[in-house]
């Protein structure tokens, strides 16, 4: 009895994992032509436009950004809401944190990400890559602090900006995938009905 409830058990978390790992090879597509094109421009920007700032506008939360807005475009957490308002929400904190606690990097990065995931919390844009966003103004070295809040406009705004309009390029292409997610956050005239 307890033998084959287990082997039930098994089975049953087998095909749930299974099934929720299917991803149809189109949505893989659209993923990556998205990430692509999103963090390829502002990888372009950086080059073209900033040559003599080595890497500044390129930051790391952009990347952890990508996999939600592209690749799990239903999350509640990939909606521009939580993609602008937690990149924005985090870089102010990030940016506070680090001048107010230049010296001490324990307490400065703790505080930092802690508070953000808060803020995020209490104002409804909770977007994980926002705490990097937070993590980065403070460990991000000479030039990212020497950008004060200027840091908050470029690169953060200026990137999740980039990302947005990709994401609603890119995730509307087709008629399997509608971003951002229609009637419970925004809705767009070029979405349709499901």
């Amino acid at each position: 009895m307890i033998k084959r409830k287990i082997s039930r058990t098994i089975r049953l978390s087998r095909y749930i994992i299974y099934k929720e790992t299917l991803v149809d090879y189109k949505e893989k597509f659209w993923s990556f032509i998205g990430a692509f094109v999103g963090i390829g421009l502002i990888a372009v920007t950086q080059s073209y436009f900033l040559p003599e700032v080595e890497s500044l506008f390129l930051i790391g939360s952009f990347g952890a950004s990508s996999v939600l807005i592209y690749g799990e475009i239903q999350s509640p957490l990939a909606q521009p809401r939580n993609l602008i308002g937690g990149h924005i929400i985090s870089a102010i904190i990030g940016v506070s944190v680090a001048k107010l606690f230049p010296d001490v990097l324990w307490l400065a990065a703790s505080l930092a990400v802690g508070l953000s995931i808060v803020v995020m919390q209490y104002t409804k844009t909770l977007h994980p890559p926002g705490g990097a966003a937070a993590l980065i103004a403070v460990i991000g070295g000479e030039k990212i602090q020497s950008l004060g809040y200027w840091y908050v406009l470029a690169p953060v705004l200026t990137g999740t900006l980039i990302l947005l309009v990709v994401a609603l390029v890119f995730n509307n292409i087709t008629s399997n995938r509608s971003y951002p997610v229609k009637g419970r956050y925004v809705n767009f005239p070029w979405q349709k009905k499901r």
